[in-house]
């Protein structure tokens, strides 16, 4: 069993206790469930192409910065000029909470991507409870059906998704509702990082689509060379996160590239 095998397993029993918990109908009367969504992918066309991420720690490099809270980070990202802001809410592999997501909704404008291993409709709502703009949906987790399933409720709840995706193989989960194709430079199931893979897999996509670099960027060149190959936006996390002061970190990146 891989890595990502065993988070789906853990996901699976987490879900079930979050379900006897709280019911749908709850979540629906969370006071962020009626907020408006803010647009990523107008975000991503029209401004800055950069998905900044808040990311405490990962199964391949365990405590990344566990001290600095969330508000303090996005903040700084948002005010550097992030297109947009990833967070974490796994907490088993992540060290994250949905609370990570409801501390900051209301202190900053830009889109919210609630990063998590979706595998259940009922984790949809409980994004558009929590403040979320965008989900998730990770191919090598789910079927074509669940794709497009949970595709057709995210827009039915308002929000807007990032299909990612690491395979030639996983390019037919693409469907003509997908707002975002995000191709991850890191194998989530052996974490080996390979740029050129990913050039590869974005050059297959619909010339429609708009794709995003996803992880494993870990310099100015590394970012040049992908937008050269033509993303259309970036997804950072831990070049910024390992920092004492992730936001300080994040506007010294912004001033050394072109976006």
């Amino acid at each position: 069993m891989n890595i990502l095998d065993t988070i789906i397993q853990r996901k699976k029993e987490e879900v079930s206790v979050s379900k006897s918990m709280v019911s749908v109908q709850q979540l629906k009367d969370a006071e962020l469930f009626g907020r408006k969504s803010v647009s990523l992918k107008k975000n991503i066309i029209t401004g800055s192409g950069i998905i900044a991420e808040f990311k405490r720690k990962s199964p391949s490099k365990g405590i990344i910065n566990d001290i600095i809270s969330p508000l303090e980070v996005v903040s700084a990202y948002e005010k550097s000029g992030a297109g947009g802001i990833s967070i974490l809410t796994d907490r088993d592999f992540f060290g994250g909470a949905s609370d990570d997501i409801i501390s900051v909704r209301k202190h900053i404008g830009i889109p919210i991507l609630r990063k998590d291993f979706m595998i259940d409709e009922y984790q949809l709502y409980e994004a558009k409870s929590i403040g979320a703009d965008v989900i998730l949906l990770i191919a090598a987790c789910l079927s074509l059906s669940q794709v497009k399933d949970f595709t057709g409720l995210a827009h039915e709840l308002g929000m807007e998704v990032l299909l990612e995706i690491h395979t030639e193989e996983e390019l037919e989960h693409l469907n003509p509702d997908i707002d975002l194709a995000g191709i991850n430079n890191r194998n989530l199931k052996d974490f080996k990082v390979d740029l050129q893979h990913s050039v590869n897999l974005k050059n297959q996509l619909p010339e429609n689509v708009l794709s995003i670099a996803e992880s494993g960027i870990y310099s100015v060149e590394d970012f040049n060379y992908l937008k050269e190959q033509g993303f259309d936006g970036f997804l950072m996390g831990e070049y910024f996160m390992k920092n004492e002061n992730p936001g300080e970190k994040f506007a010294e990146f912004v001033s050394k590239i072109s976006i």
